[in-house]
């Protein structure tokens, strides 16, 4: 399995790249991220998730390892083929995409051309949870604080507590105070219901 490509930038487009590697050419597909990152270099190194189909030999190929395996949970989700993550990894950065997904935003997720409202809610329900734990190489914006709600709201869950009753109360709560424990706010969430 080819895991990178390191060589000479041999044809460049928004959409794919030809690296030379001592004499033999490799198309790779690439994000909009990708081609803003390499897009003025000779030599490059490029970060390679391979795809075959009984019709095509694949190469998806991005500037980071982070943007190589967002792209390969995006694809483990049912519907999101590798055109479709390629095209979220071209719409918005690694952080974005992340960020979305963990707070559920499913509106940004559907201003991607191609994902409709089904998919991106498929793609925060079964990637929010491996996202959490997903080192994007930046700090997420609040995502500490989603972290905690999102065991908050689960832990809450489990009690019987359905979310919709309790996730207002526990924004407000990390809204007056960002450093608080988990055990802290499930305690006061459940003082206030």
């Amino acid at each position: 399995m080819i895991t990178h490509l390191s060589g000479t930038v041999f044809e460049i487009a928004p959409s794919g790249v030809v690296i030379d590697c001592n004499g033999v050419g490799y198309y790779s597909t690439i994000s909009l991220q990708t081609y803003t990152a390499i897009h003025n270099q000779k030599q490059t190194l490029l970060y390679v998730q391979e795809i075959i189909r009984e019709d095509a030999h694949l190469l998806f190929g991005f500037a980071t390892k982070t943007e190589r395996d967002l792209f390969n949970f995006l694809i483990s989700v049912n519907g999101v083929g590798p055109a479709s993550a390629v095209m979220m990894l071209s719409s918005m950065s690694v952080v974005e995409i992340s960020s979305a997904i963990i707070n559920g935003n499913s509106a940004a997720l559907q201003k991607i051309k191609g994902i409709g409202a089904k998919t991106a809610q498929r793609v925060i329900i079964e990637l929010r949870d491996k996202l959490l734990t997903f080192d994007t190489g930046e700090i997420l914006t609040g995502s500490t604080n989603n972290k905690i709600k999102f065991e908050a709201l689960s832990a809450l869950e489990v009690l019987g507590i359905s979310k919709r009753m309790t996730e207002k109360i526990i924004d407000k709560i990390l809204e007056e105070n960002p450093e608080i424990e988990v055990e802290d706010l499930i305690k006061q969430t459940l003082k206030k219901l």
